[in-house]
Formats: structure tokens, sequence, C-alpha cells
């Protein structure tokens, strides 16, 4: 299940430019950067601000360490006649494996002092605590990091402590971007985790990443809301429901097909309803959902040795609909 060692490319040094610009852009993005006393600098794009669209679009390409490009196209619906989402986030990787799984999944566990939260991003890979790493054969090494944090407050000092710890960096070359699930910018960050989504599903399968070669993936762009849950629910719903992901892979014909089969939402005994209702009826506890629900609504795996393409699943507007919200 491991993947090539890619330790030439660095996911923050990538990353920085990309940082960059979002701070020097950031009064026309309505963003708010601030110096933490630490020196670490925080950029708010939702909190105190109204953060938007752009700047969740750059946000979700800072996640993907540079190494992912996202983009705002229409949303090509299944039919016509019922009111359906106008846009959807497009992501695109060639070096999908890195790009999701080593930086974009939130998979650092932020907690301290009544607060926490799930960070991702390029500074994950600094740190390498993760055991995922051992498997990736991956360890990022750079003086700078930036860390995406999905929260609606301001780490407190212990927790901006021990990022810059952990990544092995000076808090002064430290970048946290806090995202509210319930801003634009949170919103549209979360969306563009749907070829994350995919290459994490493909890992839980055991299928070998060192086979997913490139990818690409589309999810409808949710309406914002100021209430956490439905909030999150539709954002979960966006890649559940209204997904659709295409995955280029080097293995077998029967390989491709078989991974096809057993990727999308629908293989879910939880399948059928929105995310929020789900959550509700187990309690608020995640743990209690089927893992098999968190997948793409609609997948392609391409074989590119033979050239043969395997499409199981479907895109549910009838869910999204009720989800967001349209009449």
């Amino acid at each position: 299940m491991t993947t090539k060692n890619n330790s030439t490319i660095s996911l923050n040094r990538l990353a920085k430019p990309l940082v960059e610009s979002l701070v020097a852009d950031a009064e026309v993005l309505r963003l708010v950067v601030t110096k933490h006393p630490s020196g670490t600098r925080i950029v708010d794009a939702g909190i105190a601000c109204p953060g938007g669209i752009e700047a969740g679009r750059r946000i979700a390409e800072i996640c993907m360490g540079g190494l992912g490009r996202v983009s705002l196209v229409p949303y090509a619906a299944d039919t016509a006649s019922q009111p359906a989402p106008a846009f959807a986030i497009l992501v695109e990787s060639s070096q999908p494996v890195l790009a999701c799984l080593a930086s974009q999944y939130a998979g650092w566990t932020l907690s301290g002092e009544g607060f926490y939260a799930l960070g991702s991003g390029p500074a994950r890979a600094l740190w390498a605590g993760e055991e995922l790493y051992g498997e990736l054969q991956y360890h990022d090494r750079e003086q700078s990091a930036v860390l995406v944090i999905e929260t609606d407050q301001i780490p407190p000092d212990s927790v901006i402590t021990e990022i810059a710890a952990k990544a092995r960096v000076e808090a002064e070359d430290l970048t946290l971007v806090l995202t509210p699930t319930t801003s634009l910018a949170g919103g549209v960050q979360v969306v563009a985790r749907s070829l994350e989504v995919a290459l994490h599903k493909a890992h839980s399968l055991h299928y070998p990443l060192d086979q997913i070669i490139d990818g690409v993936a589309v999810a409808p762009l949710p309406p914002p809301c100021s209430d956490f849950m439905t909030a999150m629910g539709r954002t979960n719903d966006a890649i559940l429901y209204g997904a659709t992901v295409q995955l280029f892979v080097t293995g077998t014909s029967e390989q491709a097909r078989d991974l096809a089969e057993k990727m999308p939402s629908n293989t879910s005994r939880d399948y059928g309803r929105g995310f929020a209702t789900i959550f509700a009826d187990y309690n608020h506890d995640f743990y209690k959902i089927d893992p098999l629900l968190f997948s793409p609504a609609r997948i392609v795996v391409t074989a590119v040795a033979s050239g043969q393409s395997y499409q199981r699943g479907s895109l549910n507007p009838a869910v999204l609909r009720q989800s967001f919200d349209l009449s």
C-alpha cells in the first residue's frame, strides 16, 4: 500500500507562494490577517470577516500543497426539470496521493484549553505523526509551514505552540488559516476535498496507492448557513450525493473495475438520507456512521494501460435539493 518516496517535493515550499499571495490580497478577498504574540501569522477566512468563494478556492489549493488546481465551473446536473445547484468546485491533481493524503486530508487532531479542531494542509507532512506517512514513505522538510484549520475560533496559545513544535518550525515561520464551515470560504475548501475523499476511500479499501497517477473531481457548491450542523450537512452531501470523481490508475482492468464497484457512497447502508439527519440519528457520533458512506456519489476508474473505464454510482439530485433548500 506504500507509494514511491517523493522526498524531493516539498509541500510547504510549493504552498508558500500561494500563502503569500493570499495574505497580499487579504483586503480584496475580505480576509483579516493578524500576528499572534508568538509571531505566528493568523489568517481569518470567515470568523470576524466575510471571506468568500475566491478565498476558499485559494485556500483549497494551499491545502493541497500546491499540487492541485481548484476552479469554479457550471454544475452538470442529471436533470433539467428540477432545481439543481448552479455551480461546482472542480479539482485536479497530477500528484493526487501527495496532494490529497499527505496534505489535504484533515488528519491532525488539535485540542487543548477547551479547543478542538482538525488541521489539514502541508504542515501535517512536517510533523508526519500519522501512521499514514509511514505508508506513503513521505516526510517534508522545510523551514516554514502552513496549516488550515476548520474552526470558528482562534486556537489557544498552547495549541499554536504545539503545532509549531511538532512541525519543527519557529512560531514566526508558521501560518494558520482559519476556515469556519459556516463561511463561504470554509464551504468551498471542504467541498474541494471530493478528490481527497476518493483517495481516502481507495486507501481504506487497500488499493495500491502508487497505482493512482492522476485524478479529477467535481462537486456542487453548497449555499452557506450560519447553523453549523446544517452547513456541515450540506458540505458532506455535496460530495456524498453530488460529486463525480475520475481516477486514472496503472493497475489491471480487473483492479480498476473492482475499485469502481466498491467506491461509491451508495454502497453504504446509511446512503439515501442527508448527512445532517444521519449524524443526528447516530446521536452526533461520527464513529457510528458506516465508513463506506464517506465516498463520492459517482466514480469513474480508468485503467490507463487498457484504456478501459468503469463507472459506478450515481448523483442524487433529490437529496441535494432538500439539503441545499433549493426550490
